[in-house]
């Protein structure tokens, strides 16, 4: 029998739906995440909650920057495969809590490369982020682009991040793909970005704010894509390649919000603010290298998308009004 494929943040939004694809793939998957405060713990409980039983399923609770209790879940278990998804997220947040990006993105990731280098495990897949592109105004966004002008704490410790992934490719033959992902969003997204935040608050007729005069565009991308490209990607063996993962098709968010209210059936109340620091204006994807080496085809627009998580959010509203 064949090893585990370790997911990192294996309990957050796209770990947990990772973590379920390759269930279904009969794969047997070990789950790290330290369920921190970030956002209400219950969430990622209950992201994991169908598959926490499964024989194919082991969970363990504790964080990548914990070298020695990691090294302890190498140790007590066959890994072949390492999907690296774990990370402190948010553009915003990174510059009122410098340290603990620095801590989870770069000393994090470099634990796991470390780890994967010493128990000899040559497959590891990195997720980036969009972010990594800065203000770039050419667009689409090719991996090919300059990525050496953050705006954000966040973007700086994600591509030090892909460095650090370089330098371990370079010097021990690891084979990693960094993807670097594009606003994914869809059931069980997180709580703090946009599309739950916007659709949460405008279901309950409270106030939203919207940053800058509403022109700014996301590629958001729907889940079930983006799992289609990582799933894809841990089959390959390509040496070192950034790969983009997007929808290819960024939405005005002026536009974004009436996707919303006519799938709610109510209307925005809209507070308009300032833009932010670490915003950008544009983020959009050139996906033909992932197209290439992927065979990667996003096939969920933002209508249906946006359908299917308002879907998603109503019934899990439901549900727990009825707990």
């Amino acid at each position: 029998m064949g090893g585990h494929i370790l997911v990192t943040g294996g309990a957050g939004f796209i770990g947990s739906h990772v973590c379920e694809r390759l269930i279904s793939s009969n794969e047997k998957v070990i789950c790290l995440d330290n369920f921190n405060d970030f956002y209400n713990p219950q969430v990622k409980e209950d992201n994991i909650k169908d598959i926490i039983k499964n024989p194919n399923f082991k969970l363990y609770r504790a964080s990548i920057t914990d070298f020695d209790k990691v090294k302890d879940i190498f140790n007590k278990n066959k890994i072949d495969k390492i999907i690296h998804l774990a990370a402190r997220a948010g553009v915003r947040p990174s510059f009122e809590d410098p340290w603990i990006y620095q801590e989870t993105n770069i000393k994090g990731t470099l634990n796991i490369l470390k780890l994967a280098k010493d128990f000899g495990i040559k497959n590891f897949i990195s997720s980036s982020s969009s972010s990594v592109y800065g203000t770039n105004t050419e667009v689409p966004f090719s991996e090919t682009m300059p990525t050496d002008n953050p705006v954000s704490v966040y973007a700086a410790t994600k591509k030090s991040a892909e460095i650090l992934c370089r330098a371990y490719h370079n010097n021990y033959d690891m084979n990693i793909t960094v993807l670097r992902l594009f606003t994914v969003y869809g059931p069980r997204g997180r709580p703090d970005m946009a599309p739950h935040k916007f659709t949460e608050k405008i279901f309950n007729g409270e106030e939203i704010e919207v940053y800058g005069d509403g022109t700014s565009k996301r590629d958001y991308t729907y889940i079930k894509d983006v799992i289609d490209g990582i799933v894809a990607a841990k089959e390959k063996n390509f040496g070192f390649e950034i790969i983009n993962l997007g929808n290819s098709k960024p939405i005005e968010l002026k536009k974004f919000i009436s996707i919303i209210e006519n799938c709610l059936g109510k209307k925005a109340k809209i507070k308009q603010v300032g833009m932010q620091m670490g915003d950008v204006p544009i983020t959009y994807a050139n996906i033909s290298k992932a197209k290439k080496l992927l065979n990667y085809s996003p096939k969920v627009d933002i209508e249906e998308g946006i359908k299917l998580f308002a879907e998603w959010f109503i019934k899990s509203k439901q549900s727990k009004k009825n707990d």
